[in-house]
């Protein structure tokens, strides 16, 4: 089985969620299942038809994690030596040409994706261009919006 890149943030972070799942949300909802099922008839209960549900949901993320877990290659970024190359996990600094203005991108694993606190899956188009550029290099990047031109500013080791 292909192993996947993961930081060891996010990794804490997919255990950290487990745990509650396992430890906060499943009795919960088993609890909320057995106080359902004491109203008795269960085909018209929608309590616990809910629940169940919510049960299926909890169950299945908690499955989800774990394969995530299972299968992933925890890399520590910190542990690496600084190779003044854009490598998977570093933080990268660059200068988008076409909008003046500077962005900062952390390159780190599919599932670890989000856009909105700037971090790139490893196999978006910006991070795919980025891997291997170093310092000062000036790199074009073909984007649904069009052609985005950014230059490396720093990269990070963090």
């Amino acid at each position: 089985m292909n192993k996947f890149p993961m930081t060891k943030v996010g990794a804490e972070a997919l255990r950290r969620e487990l745990d509650d799942l396992k430890q906060v949300q499943r009795p919960r909802v088993i609890d909320a299942i057995s106080t359902a099922r004491e109203h008795g008839d269960l085909k018209e209960n929608a309590e616990y038809h809910a629940a169940r549900e919510e049960q299926s949901f909890i169950e299945g993320r908690i499955a989800d994690y774990e394969a995530r877990l299972s299968n992933a290659q925890i890399i520590d970024i910190t542990q690496i030596p600084n190779s003044g190359k854009i490598i998977f996990g570093v933080t990268v600094t660059l200068f988008d040409v076409n909008e003046d203005k500077e962005v900062r991108y952390q390159i780190v694993g599919e599932h670890e994706a989000d856009v909105k606190q700037n971090k790139l899956s490893i196999v978006s188009p910006i991070a795919r261009a980025l891997i291997g550029k170093e310092l000062d290099d000036e790199v074009t990047i073909q984007t649904p919006g069009g052609s985005r031109v950014y230059e490396v500013i720093s990269i990070d080791h963090i």
